[in-house]
């Protein structure tokens, strides 16, 4: 006899009707126009108390026109029981608007959250705090609310169960690895596209409805087109009809009705003259993710999710230093003056950055966000968020300090692009300027040349080299990278790992595995001062040591200089004829004070026979 399969466990919420109307458009023309009036303001006053809820505790209604031949318009209900469902349903067909539509389709599910991960079943066997993050979560998944983004796009959806392809037939442990992989594609969606799950097994024709929300429809097809290519989806997936259509509010009804466009200006007011806020809820599939969201009642699209906590943090005065020396800067990486958040935890930055990459898919839905990144500091991982308002820093917290290994959180102000002494992007601008008037190349690593990380070790060279070379070879998958190579610095036992991307968030991305790399001492850009490399210097082989004997003199020069702090040479250890030159100051100012010298014009003219390219800096702090 074969062996039971094991179901993941379910937790239901609020029960859903997905409504779709077609219009009687013969009828509709038919009508004098004074009766028509007088439909429609009995209509627009009947949604308006289902959409704020009138005939319930608590629940969520939205009205969209679809797009097509399938449907002219959709009302979407979430309500706590049947009931409540089925006296909406009598409701409006009570109304004499219902008498010139009729019902194209319905979908009856309810709210759905499952216990495929290992984190959702401790939620499920009740091992998890009620007040955690990912049990926030799991509410938020039964009791959603429904975004005001400009599109939605419904589709119900089965599991097969053929021959050779019988997603009921699959262990736990495959189905899972199934889920999580397809999650995984959700949640680079996270930003863009919003995703309600509900289940429908016992109740309707299919097995789950599938609800997106996204103000780009072009999103949703690309979140779909890449699920295509999933196995959870080719091989085990089948899909009913699609349909497709735009948020309106019930005093869009007369535009609707007039075939004008939808939904009017007029139409985002609510009843009371406010324009209505929400946020999104479910960021992919039924399977537990670390994105954790909840409605607030009250300008809630530029607010966090909500969690509640007990915890607190030490208040910092000087936070912008404490972010510096996490290489994070404002007027680089946030421009808004806000409040910063910082906790240091004991788990490993790889498996932290996972987390928090759920996490930061959440609150990049909201406008009060800056940025959440993760850190390697000195044997441990550090997590900064950066809010517009200690309140959203405050909301953001409840979830933050719920991550693995966080034992110590600090938060404190901190102020925009001339909050520190590092450069802005136009002071960045203007530095280029100068260096292309030399005739030196000149980048940034956030600016839009070249994003460049560097990383100092000083963990054994042979060890360091090894790691790095796998590292490498697994980010040669991606075509953003440029390369990473190991630096070492023949004056000390310390050498850098440099890597090389073309965008911002595949840098970042890659920051959190280099932070992994052993003996990790620190990042270029953490320490005090203004930093420059000059990079690249790939010289002529036959000038190899007359590039080092000129090097030294430059070195005494420097010295000698007023706010210079130190400069190394560094050598890339599978080619010595490729080095740069790493340099830190006091200020920008006596950096650009060495490059307008006549000491640097000389030796630029000198390089220019010897080097094979041009030269080229990155400013780093």
């Amino acid at each position: 006899m074969p062996e039971p399969r094991d179901p993941p466990p379910t937790e239901e919420g609020w029960y859903a009707l997905h409504d779709f109307r077609t219009i009687d458009w013969d009828a509709w023309r038919d009508t004098p126009a004074h009766e028509r009036e007088r439909i429609l303001d009995e209509a627009t006053e009947y949604f308006e108390s289902t959409l704020a809820v009138e005939d319930a505790e608590e629940g969520e209604s939205a009205i969209y026109s679809m797009l097509g031949h399938k449907a002219d318009f959709l009302v979407l209900h979430l309500r706590p029981s049947t009931a409540h469902v089925g006296a909406l349903e009598r409701g409006f067909e009570n109304t004499a608007f219902a008498e010139y539509t009729d019902r194209e389709t319905s979908f009856v599910s309810v709210t759905e959250a499952s216990g495929y991960s290992e984190r959702a079943r401790d939620y499920f066997e009740g091992d998890l705090d009620e007040n955690s993050g990912l049990a926030n979560y799991i509410r938020t998944r039964l009791h959603p609310t429904i975004p005001d983004a400009t599109h939605v796009c419904f589709y119900p959806m089965d599991k097969r169960r053929q021959p050779g392809q019988n997603w009921y037939d699959l262990p736990f442990d495959e189905r899972a690895e199934h889920m999580e992989a397809h999650g995984d594609i959700g949640r680079d969606y996270g930003g863009s596209v919003v995703q309600m799950i509900t289940g429908a097994i016992a109740i309707d024709d299919w097995e789950w409805g599938v609800t997106l929300w996204g103000d780009d429809l072009t999103d949703m097809k690309d979140l779909l087109y890449e699920m295509r290519f999933d196995p959870s989806t080719s091989q085990f997936a089948d899909f009913g009809s699609f349909y497709v259509g735009r948020r309106i509010a019930p005093t869009d009804l007369p535009a609707l009705l007039a075939g004008e466009p939808v939904p009017t200006d007029e139409g985002h007011e609510t009843t009371d003259g406010e324009t209505p806020d929400s946020v999104p809820t479910h960021p992919e599939e039924a399977t537990e993710t670390d994105e954790h969201e909840e409605a607030d009642d009250e300008d809630s699209a530029g607010k966090p999710p909500m969690a509640e906590t007990d915890a607190s943090w030490t208040d910092v005065e000087d936070m912008e230093t404490r972010l510096a020396q996490l290489g994070i800067h404002a007027g680089e990486d946030f421009e808004e003056d806000g409040f910063a958040l910082v906790l240091y935890s004991g788990a490993d930055a790889q498996e932290l950055a996972e987390e928090v990459d759920g996490l930061r898919g959440n609150f990049e839905h909201y406008d009060s966000h800056l940025l959440t990144r993760v850190r390697a500091e000195g044997g441990r991982s550090a997590i900064v968020s950066v809010w517009d308002a200690e309140r959203a820093a405050d909301t953001a917290f409840g979830f933050l300090q719920d991550l693995p290994g966080v034992d110590e959180s600090y938060g404190g102000p901190v102020e925009g692009g001339d909050a520190t002494g590092d450069h802005t992007a136009e002071e960045s601008a203007d530095i280029r300027g100068t260096l292309d008037d030399l005739d030196v190349y000149g980048g940034q690593p956030h600016g839009e040349d070249i994003f460049a990380l560097v990383l100092y070790s000083d963990a054994d060279l042979g060890t360091l080299e090894d790691e790095v070379a796998e590292l490498g070879n697994g980010f040669d998958r991606y075509d953003t990278h440029r390369g990473t190579t190991v630096y070492d610095d023949p004056e000390s036992d310390t050498a850098a790992v440099v890597s090389h991307w073309d965008t911002a968030d595949a840098a970042e991305t890659a920051s959190d595995y280099l932070a992994d790399l052993p003996g990790e001492i620190g990042w270029a850009d953490a320490g005090g001062g203004f930093e420059t490399m000059g990079m690249f210097y790939t010289v002529e082989p036959e000038y190899r040591e007359e590039f080092g004997e000129t090097f030294e003199e430059v070195h005494g020069l420097l010295e000698e200089m007023d706010g210079h702090r130190d400069t190394a040479l560094l050598v890339n250890t599978d080619d010595e004829n490729d080095m740069f030159i790493a340099s830190r100051w006091d200020s920008k100012e006596d950096a650009m004070g060495f490059f307008r010298s006549d000491a640097f014009a000389e030796t630029l003219e000198w390089g220019r026979e010897i080097l094979a390219d041009k030269p080229r800096h990155v400013f780093l702090a």
